[in-house]
């Protein structure tokens, strides 16, 4: 009976460190899964980049406002970056989120006073094209397709030629043109422009 007590016994000391081990394998999982949520929610990608979209010219967006089809339509983000809306005329969506925007237009709504509580819904129907230059088979513009990286961006574009630097690649971004450098698995916004370099020898 006593070797048994001593057996359980040592068996219990032994657990308690792997308890304690696993709480804080887990407690450190969950650390690190909010700071993925929190990123994910601040719109950051892999490579530092930020991914949330922004709205720019030649974006083609279907607004619907609950209860008021006047408004409600197909528009395109014009080369100004607005849009030209029924009832609220000119409304300005270069640079801002879908959220931002539906928000903008309720607002619009109520303090011009055509609703007590608008609804708005947005859908992209289609998005504005990126842009592809320098050392690629075939540099230009190329419709974009969600989900996109870098290294698929460039292999629409004809791959590369034989002077490209293929480690770093530079990525223009958003009105205000912020230039980064990336990676073949950075993710391709719509209105991006990817430059490949050309390598030094």
């Amino acid at each position: 009976m006593r070797i048994v007590v001593v057996i359980l016994s040592f068996l219990t000391c032994l657990s308690l460190p792997l308890q304690q081990a696993a709480a804080q394998t887990a407690a450190s999982a969950d650390t690190v899964l909010a700071g993925a949520e929190a990123g994910v929610a601040q719109g950051v990608g892999d490579s530092g980049v930020e991914v949330a979209y922004r709205f720019g010219s030649g974006d083609k967006l279907r607004i619907r406002v609950y209860n008021e089809d006047t408004i409600s339509g197909d528009y395109e983000v014009d080369s100004t970056g607005n849009l030209s809306l029924q009832l609220l005329g000119q409304v300005k969506a270069v640079g801002l989120t879908l959220t931002e925007l539906s928000a903008l237009i309720e607002r619009r709504l109520r303090e011009e006073g055509y609703m007590i509580a608008p609804k708005v819904a947005i859908d992209v129907l289609n998005y504005r094209p990126f842009y592809v230059l320098g050392e690629v088979g075939k540099p230009g513009s190329y419709p974009y397709v969600a989900g996109m990286t870098v290294l698929n961006a460039i292999a629409l574009a004809g791959g590369y030629t034989y002077r490209a630097k293929q480690s770093k690649f530079e990525l223009i971004r958003g009105p205000d043109n912020k230039k980064v450098s990336v990676d073949v698995n950075a993710t391709v916004l719509p209105g991006d422009i990817i430059k490949v370099n050309e390598r030094f020898f």
